[in-house]
């Protein structure tokens, strides 16, 4: 595993109106890493989701990726990099059919390689296949979270953000979520994994963050965070 960090952010300063919510965040995500952001809701975590994918402007600081700066740049250039967001509430389409959001999904990125990572997502979400025609919105919750992320493997990524994957699940659901997860971490791909379950996202990550009112208050290994009493007991509800 490369020591240079695919995504830098350093010192990123955020958030709405006049509303400051990221307050100086530090972080790195190394190329192959799988790296989990921690926090309770309000902590921040999609708020630097949205200015790290150009969705807001950042207030100040800097966001490389693969040491090209980012700050500042339009969505679009950040999907085109390879900095690919599966959002919270997964986002799709539901009155196109599963094919159609897939293929929206190599709209900015990968077009020309379309039918080739279609064939991909499928041989990754075998459910998908089954339901091509289907309209995305009278399929299950975890049927759409596939999707989602189907549609964001369809931008070939290059670091996969997924923002509460496993939210609105069922317990027998969000096994077969992180079952997915760890999947794709198997292929080499670079993960940011944005979560508030954090025994199952502990267990699968290189490394942990833990935000709180905007900062960053714990960066290291998940064994060293959970064998801290106190990080567990203010952070993490454990």
């Amino acid at each position: 595993m490369s020591t240079a960090p695919l995504l830098e952010i350093i010192g990123l300063r955020g958030g709405y109106g006049r509303v400051e919510v990221l307050r100086g965040v530090d972080l790195q995500v190394l190329p192959g890493e799988t790296v989990a952001l921690l926090g309770s809701n309000g902590a921040g975590k999609s708020t630097l989701n949205n200015v790290v994918c150009g969705i807001y402007k950042a207030w100040a600081g800097k966001v490389a990726f693969d040491g090209a700066d980012l700050s500042g740049a339009h969505y679009t250039d950040v999907v085109k990099a390879g900095l690919i967001q599966v959002p919270e509430g997964r986002k799709i389409f539901p009155n196109l059919s599963v094919m159609e959001n897939l293929a929206l999904g190599s709209f900015t990125r990968a077009r020309e390689r379309r039918a080739e990572n279609i064939d991909k997502v499928f041989a990754t979400f075998p459910r998908l296949k089954e339901r091509t025609l289907q309209l995305a919105g009278t399929m299950s919750g975890g049927e759409q979270q596939m999707l989602a992320i189907g549609r964001g493997m369809m931008a070939e990524p290059r670091l996969l953000i997924l923002d509460e994957p496993s939210l609105g699940l069922s317990p027998l659901l969000v096994e077969e979520m992180f079952g997915l997860i760890r999947q794709l971490r198997s292929t080499g791909l670079a993960v940011m994994l944005v979560e508030q379950n954090v025994g199952q996202s502990l267990e699968i990550a290189d490394r942990a963050y833990v935000m709180e009112n905007g900062g960053i208050r714990f960066s290291g290994a998940p064994a060293d965070l959970l064998r801290s009493d106190d990080l567990r007991r203010a952070y993490l509800g454990l």
